[in-house]
């Protein structure tokens, strides 16, 4: 059993900054992605950054500048410090990645989501 846990949401004001954090715990034999998602109200869930084993980071455009996404391998956690907070960024943010999982003669690759945390920017 894998699981993902979110931590560090809430209110800012625009401008501001917070700090999410997610950390992953089980039976894990290695982690290829780590990533944070977004999906504001009536809207698609959206990639916002993700940092991969061989060290790739990614971020969608719109935070490239403000945001930084940090992985510990050792701990099995990744950050993702947001700054110039702004509005429209208002959104339940998620945890993902992807994991392997199972006995060695056969790990598989497999999905997980945290619950998501609430980021609210004030205006």
């Amino acid at each position: 059993q894998v699981s993902l846990v979110e931590s560090g949401g809430g209110l800012v004001q625009a401008g501001g900054s917070l700090r999410l954090s997610c950390a992953a715990s089980g039976r894990i034999r290695g982690i290829d992605v780590m990533a944070w998602y977004r999906q504001a109200p009536g809207k698609q869930r959206e990639l916002v950054a993700s940092f991969t084993t061989d060290g790739r980071i990614t971020y969608t455009d719109s935070v490239k500048g403000r945001f930084t996404i940090t992985k510990n391998y050792g701990k099995n956690t990744v950050d993702l410090q947001m700054n110039n907070l702004k509005p429209e960024e208002t959104a339940v943010y998620y945890c993902n990645a992807e994991i392997l999982v199972g006995p060695v003669e056969r790990v598989s690759r497999r999905d997980y989501w945290g619950q998501g945390t609430q980021v609210t920017v004030s205006s």
